[in-house]
């Protein structure tokens, strides 16, 4: 009585989540695996943000690729004023493979017979062929990362200045 009636005006902020995101109302989260897990099958539990564990399985022979996204339908966030439909979870896999010389040769060996062959190819002969090592990539030791002093735009930020011409080559 004697308030004149009005709006109330309530702004929410969601906060970040250390395992969801959220796009609309889908939820989105990413679980690792092992390699055993991505080609053999897996079972884990996800604590959902209504306190729920999910479990969530992938059958044998169900192969799981790095990067790939599964989902499961109805478990992402309630839609507005229709709280019994839901989007969906949305499950990011990243794989962890083994370390370098996990197993011995004729193991290595055992697993090759179990995979799908490798692909055939045919390697070109000649003197313009040549075999070359693959080794691990250091980004810091990369031609591209170095910069020289002479790649140094530092005048770029002075107003005022024309625009920059370069040497002719003789």
């Amino acid at each position: 009585p004697d308030i004149e009636p009005g709006d109330v005006i309530i702004i929410l902020q969601q906060k970040e989540h250390e395992l969801f995101t959220r796009n609309d109302n889908d939820l989105y989260c990413t679980n690792n695996l092992s390699l055993t897990e991505a080609l053999c099958g897996f079972q884990f539990t996800l604590k959902h943000l209504d306190g729920r564990d999910l479990v969530i399985n992938s059958p044998p022979g169900v192969v799981v690729s790095p990067g790939s996204v599964r989902c499961v339908v109805g478990e992402g966030m309630p839609f507005y004023r229709n709280p019994f439909e839901k989007g969906n979870l949305l499950v990011r896999f990243d794989i962890t493979f083994p370390p370098e010389n996990f197993a011995p040769p004729e193991d290595l060996q055992k697993l090759e017979k179990l995979l799908p062959p490798r692909p055939k190819i045919e390697i070109p002969t000649g003197e313009d062929v040549e075999e070359v090592d693959l080794v691990e990539f250091d980004e810091s030791r990369s031609q591209g990362a170095r910069r020289e002093a002479y790649d140094d735009d530092d005048d770029d930020d002075h107003p005022g200045h024309g625009p920059r011409v370069q040497c002719a080559h003789q």
